[in-house]
């Protein structure tokens, strides 16, 4: 939205955006308008033609880790608007028919071409099954931004965010191949670590990374995980 658009906004320095008090805004509403109208990455993401300032994160996260090979298998989970997963096509390069993107969110998400998309909750019973069959195989990427609804209470957040990265890296677990990677949205608040040591008996390489395009002000981190293993039988894992 641009500051001449209805009067939502006036220019208070250059380059910065105010929205004005009034109407049925609350703070916190205003407050969040005011951040995307002066957020450099969300008129990027509009010039660039991308769903979302996210996917400036992953083609970070990819140019410094090599995340995406021409040719992948990727599963995005928690994919809407759609930035990771336009990313993602665009680097396995769907538009020559190489590779493969699945991407699912609890959201409707417009088509996006060279993406399989499916309108479903990735902690219901079938939503596993579902995945696998639309992969039709093993995957190279187990990606996951997905983040619950904000409480307001730091704690109940983290630990919900939590169990959403913990559950992603369970499924990447049954669908990577070996030398696969994975890559999820975590908060910090303590039991991230506990996260990082269960991954790094499975993944070569294990550390958290935090991209410029999250917000400095925000806990968010993502955990990267890189070199899979391969699945272990249960006695091989108690060995």
């Amino acid at each position: 939205m641009s500051a001449g658009r209805s009067g939502e906004g006036r220019s208070v320095a250059p380059g910065r955006q105010k929205v004005r008090k009034g109407g049925n805004r609350t703070p916190s509403s205003r407050a969040w308008l005011e951040r995307q109208l002066n957020d450099p990455y969300v008129a990027r993401a509009k010039k660039d033609g991308y769903r979302s300032r996210a996917a400036y994160k992953l083609i970070e996260l990819d140019d410094r880790h090599k995340l995406i090979r021409n040719g992948a298998r990727i599963v995005d989970l928690g994919a809407a608007p759609g930035g990771w997963s336009q990313v993602a096509a665009e680097r396995v390069g769907r538009s020559s028919g190489r590779g493969r993107v699945v991407a699912i969110d609890l959201l409707p998400m417009d088509a996006l071409a060279g993406v399989d998309t499916a309108e479903l909750d990735f902690m219901s019973e079938e939503a596993p099954a579902r995945l696998v069959e639309m992969l039709g195989g093993e995957a190279d990427l187990v990606m996951s931004d997905m983040a619950a609804n904000a409480t307001g209470h730091r704690k109940t957040d983290h630990l919900k965010i939590m169990g959403l990265a913990e559950a992603a890296a369970e499924f990447a677990r049954l669908v990577l191949a070996p030398g696969g990677g994975f890559v999820a949205k975590v908060l910090q608040g303590g039991t991230e670590g506990t996260l990082l040591a269960d991954l790094k008996r499975d993944f070569a390489v294990v550390r958290h990374v935090k991209p410029a395009a999250s917000r400095s002000d925000s806990a968010e981190l993502y955990v990267l995980a890189t070199g899979f293993r391969g699945r272990q039988e249960p006695d091989e894992a108690q060995a």
